[in-house]
């Protein structure tokens, strides 16, 4: 029987990128998002490309429709845990407690709900693995990052937390924590549709990593032998030395 690999956040971005590299790694992958239309395409596309894959629309924030997805499912080896993302650059002065509210609510809510509710199918795999998007938000603070670096704390702290309290348990806690990575929606979505805004982030940045290169890291951990753990993995494009470090063409 195919391992079974559920992602969260698969319509687009990395979540994506990491679901079509899991189908080619011999997964059978049950793609989770909101937007049942994106996740209907890319089931086709893996399917139409030798995988296995089927669409199930989710909101991860919405406990009952995880533990209805988590009832549906025989069985779950990976959890790729990427739902997320930023809303806003405001100052904490400024900030919107809505804005807050939504950014906990999907990276750390969403979060610690498809954990738990596939936790016990994990753990009956005998070699589960949970692997976490987190982001270098998540291990330092930066100004106008205000509620999204306190929510990928949130993620950083679960991730090691959860190895803490299953250390005697068959199932792996990877993070995976990108930099600057461009992806086509993040900076749009956390600028609300500000293109000069989003643009400006990534501005003389020869190569900015891609969602294909986080999900290459997220893959290669998730496929390394049972009792190999990646418990941290900081990636970042080689211009990016550190969060205020970025070389810029000019």
């Amino acid at each position: 029987m195919d391992a079974v690999a559920v992602v969260t956040g698969a319509s687009s971005g990395i979540g994506a990128a990491t679901a079509v590299r899991l189908a080619e790694a011999g997964y059978s992958v049950v793609l989770t998002a909101r937007r049942a239309d994106r996740l209907a395409e890319l089931a086709e596309q893996i399917t139409a490309a030798g995988g296995i894959a089927r669409a199930h629309e989710l909101d991860v924030t919405d406990r009952a429709a995880v533990n209805a997805l988590a009832d549906s499912l025989d069985r779950c080896d990976v959890l790729v845990a990427n739902a997320g993302g930023a809303v806003g650059a405001d100052p904490i002065a400024d900030a919107s407690a809505d804005d807050w509210q939504a950014m906990f609510d999907v990276n750390v809510l969403g979060t610690l709900h498809i954990t738990q509710a596939l936790l016990p199918k994990l753990i009956g795999s005998g070699a589960g693995t949970i692997a976490l998007m987190g982001s270098t938000a998540g291990l330092i603070s930066y100004e106008g990052g205000g509620g999204y670096v306190v929510a990928k704390h949130g993620t950083h702290a679960i991730a090691e937390t959860l190895r803490l309290e299953l250390y005697d348990k068959p199932v792996r806690i990877i993070e995976i924590a990108p930099g600057m990575v461009k992806t086509d929606e993040f900076a749009i979505n956390r600028y609300r549709g500000d293109a000069a805004k989003a643009a400006a982030v990534y501005a003389g940045v020869a190569e900015p990593l891609t969602a294909d290169d986080v999900a290459d890291a997220v893959v290669w951990s998730v496929t390394r032998p049972a009792h190999f753990n990646v418990d941290l993995m900081v990636i970042r494009p080689r211009a990016q030395a550190a969060q205020y470090k970025v070389y810029r063409e000019q």
